[in-house]
């Protein structure tokens, strides 16, 4: 990454993302507060929802606006969906973004942007041995190179702890291999992985990420806490 791109990066405010919502209170909890997309699962998980309850909260989402005045955009978690399972969801639920989490190819989600309209992103996990120490690389093709093959494809890449929904974090080490790789090949990055208020400010202030993506982290046992919503979003905006 070269200066100029490292200071506009530096500039922007990094990008919240609040995922796994359920209840339309999460929702209005968030009113106000620095968040710029809420996301819906779809897939098998103790968070998925409907396409019709996705659309019911949708709703809800375009009737509250954030900081900036603006509703947050919508994004929704598939795993190895097939276009059809796509089309059925997106013809009920009207979605920003489809987020696309499992073993989906470059060419499927070059076929979901253009069949659908709708922006892409590809969660792509960071791959690490146990013991690995600071500064050891991924294994061949598991690493930053990966994201060569989104380019012009994808809006973001969502770069995750290896399995999901883990509640760990990988090693931020790697972060900017990937923000060097993203930036080159004109996509956004996220991060994710084991996030909470305790640890946000730490990796925005370090790594100036794009955006941040969370979910396990700001809840109390297993429900959307607003409370920990709020301080997650707002040590986000202040580190940024």
């Amino acid at each position: 990454m070269n200066g100029t791109t490292a200071e506009a990066a530096k500039k922007a405010a990094t990008l919240v993302k609040i995922c796994g919502i359920k209840e339309e209170t999460t929702i209005d909890g968030m009113k106000g507060l620095p968040v710029d997309y809420i996301g819906f699962v779809f897939a098998k998980s103790k968070r998925q929802v409907t396409p019709e309850r996705a659309a019911e909260l949708i709703s809800a989402a375009s009737r509250t606006q954030m900081a900036g005045e603006a509703p947050p955009q919508t994004v929704g978690v598939f795993v190895n969906p097939t276009l059809e399972e796509l089309e059925r969801a997106l013809s009920v639920a009207k979605l920003d973004v489809v987020q696309l989490h499992g073993e989906e190819t470059p060419a499927f989600a070059r076929q979901v942007a253009d069949r659908f309209g709708v922006k892409v992103w590809r969660a792509l996990p960071i791959v690490e041995s146990a013991g690995d120490p600071v500064g050891a690389v991924e294994p061949e093709g598991a690493g930053p190179a990966r994201l060569e093959a989104y380019r012009g494809i994808a809006e973001a890449i969502l770069i995750d702890t290896a399995g999901g929904g883990t509640g760990k974090t990988f090693r931020w080490d790697l972060i900017p291999g990937y923000q060097e790789a993203a930036a080159a090949n004109g996509l956004k990055l996220f991060v994710a992985g084991g996030l909470s208020p305790d640890n946000v400010d730490g990796l925005v202030e370090q790594y100036s990420p794009e955006g941040v993506d969370i979910s396990s982290g700001v809840e109390t046992d297993g429900v959307k806490d607003n409370a920990k919503i709020a301080a997650f979003a707002q040590k986000v905006r202040s580190k940024s």
